[in-house]
């Protein structure tokens, strides 16, 4: 695979570096590709490596000492992740990284980056923008988890995918998720019965569709007035 200097300026951290400073990224790095399933590390690993996804789709999972799990994010093409060993030394790894289809990604060594954010204000001012970003969407979830009822909480997190990740259906204007039920509700803090539950309801009404590891929303306006807690 032959990645470009265009391509590695779609990464928000990378969007001001020099086309010199691209060059030295892309010689520090190796692509590595999984299978869908397999993971790029685990929660607990030294954190190495950083990454930028080039192709598919991971989540970012946690998980407790009863082995519950939280998905905390999900990592699309161009976004970086597994990135905290370039800011502090030693660091391992908060979370697991799984693919939930083939995926690929440049994995550049943490020390390497680490001596680039020294020498390059720009790059450090943008890592800390997106370092900003991950905590105020985990504050948003907080709040969420503090003070919403749980159909609220899942149908935000189905906007907030639909942003993030959603495409567009060809068939009608519905937006297609790739996610299963499982995968809500570890984001959610719920359970796979209460989703379950959820989505039955919201099929009867034609706000969502579902299938096997897929969820079309139908009616977006009616999903938002379920999430802003208004009645139908």
């Amino acid at each position: 695979m032959s990645i470009t200097t265009k391509e590695i300026k779609l990464v928000v951290v990378f969007q001001n570096a020099t086309e010199d400073e691209l060059q030295l990224i892309l010689k520090n790095s190796i692509v590595r590709s999984i299978e869908e399933n397999e993971f790029f590390f685990f929660q607990g690993d030294d954190a190495q490596y950083l990454y930028i996804l080039t192709s598919g789709q991971i989540k970012l999972m946690q998980s407790n000492p009863h082995g519950q799990q939280v998905n905390l994010r999900t990592i699309h093409p161009w976004q970086m992740f597994g990135a905290l060993g370039a800011v502090r030394a030693e660091a391992t790894y908060p979370a697991t990284a799984q693919a939930l289809e083939d995926s690929s990604a440049l994995a550049i060594e943490s020390g390497f980056l680490h001596k680039m954010l020294e020498t390059s204000p720009h790059i450090s001012f943008d890592m800390m923008t997106l370092m900003t970003s991950y905590i105020q969407e985990m504050q948003a979830r907080y709040r969420e988890l503090a003070t919403e009822r749980v159909e609220q909480r899942v149908a935000n997190a189905l906007i907030r995918l639909a942003g993030q990740s959603g495409i567009r259906s060809e068939k009608d204007a519905g937006i297609v998720l790739s996610f299963s039920r499982q995968d809500v509700a570890e984001m959610t803090g719920t359970t796979l019965y209460t989703v379950s539950r959820l989505f039955s309801e919201w099929e009867r009404q034609g706000i969502i569709e579902t299938g096997r590891e897929k969820i079309k929303i139908i009616k977006p306006h009616d999903l938002v007035r379920i999430a802003d807690g208004l009645e139908k």
